[in-house]
């Protein structure tokens, strides 16, 4: 089942992604050059005991640190955050940067309060006020309701795409379409063109050693991916392709290498296996997962799931 392993290890590792539409704020300061958009709806991981079992098990340490760094300055992420957001993105020559964006019904007022009290000092850039936070992030307010977070780099990046200097992603015509068949959804997530080669390379495994996936792979235009916990665990990934063979081809291929890793399965992977479908649909390669709560958390245990989170 490596395909539903490198899904999953992309949309849970990078983040541990729950999601709602971004708000306007959030929307403003992703730069054009985005390589991959994911968000987090704190509220849905609250409502859901298996959520909170993964969110445990899988969230990165980069996370708890800001999660400590909200703390330190009076935001309670369990009760302030209603949405996390993370944007990977290329920034020149400074390579690959990530941005955070938290939502919710904080009091921006007591939070800056609180920072002059303990003479914590903001630089000005641009039009916008950037104050240092524990853990190597620093920040700035959107508005009363949403915070930026990066490194000093990332940050004014973002807050250049913000104030009109640089292209912002509304430019970017095929992230912002895929981005709207998926958004409405408790989980989303969408990746460029380059990283969902990279994955389905990855997932794919010997497969895409074949003599014609590097002619199939620059056929492959995208991918975007849901996650929900209502009555279980419901996973659904999208792999756009420029046309209907090619994407039929690659549901083959992973049909074979799902068929080939239940050989060997233990008791949960079979679960895996069992409960994953993939099919085409014109020009879309589509898997689908579901599993009731306690057969996920059973493969939260498993041998699979353990490769999934290292």
């Amino acid at each position: 089942m490596r395909l539903f392993k490198t899904c999953l290890a992309s949309l849970l590792l990078a983040s541990v992604a729950y999601a709602m539409p971004l708000n306007s704020s959030a929307r403003s300061c992703i730069p054009a050059d985005l390589l991959q958009l994911i968000s987090v709806d704190y509220r849905t991981l609250r409502d859901s005991p298996t959520a909170m079992a993964l969110k445990q098990q899988l969230l990165p340490e980069n996370i708890k640190q800001f999660e400590g760094a909200l703390k330190n300055i009076g935001i309670d992420p369990d009760k302030d955050v209603d949405s996390l957001t993370f944007a990977s993105f290329h920034s020149g020559k400074q390579g690959v940067k990530t941005i955070g964006v938290a939502s919710g019904p904080f009091n921006m007022k007591t939070v800056l309060k609180k920072m002059k009290l303990e003479k914590v000092t903001p630089k000005k850039y641009n039009n916008s006020l950037i104050y240092p936070m524990d853990g190597g992030f620093v920040m700035s307010f959107l508005d009363d309701s949403t915070l930026l977070f990066a490194d000093s780099t990332a940050i004014r990046a973002a807050l250049d795409t913000k104030d009109g200097q640089t292209l912002g992603l509304d430019t970017n015509g095929d992230m912002a379409d895929m981005m709207t068949s998926v958004d409405a959804a408790p989980v989303w997530s969408v990746l460029d063109q380059q990283g969902t080669q990279n994955m389905m390379r990855s997932a794919l495994g010997d497969a895409s050693k074949i003599a014609d996936y590097e002619t199939m792979k620059k056929k492959i235009q995208g991918s975007r991916y849901t996650m929900n916990f209502t009555n279980g665990v419901n996973f659904e990934l999208t792999v756009i392709t420029s046309d209907s063979m090619t994407a039929g081809m690659l549901s083959s291929l992973v049909k074979a290498g799902i068929l080939y890793k239940k050989i060997n399965a233990t008791p949960a992977e079979k679960v895996a296996v069992d409960n994953t479908t993939v099919d085409s649909d014109s020009s879309n390669l589509q898997l689908h997962f579901k599993a009731s709560d306690q057969q996920f958390q059973s493969l939260m245990h498993s041998p699979l799931f353990a490769a999934v989170s290292h």
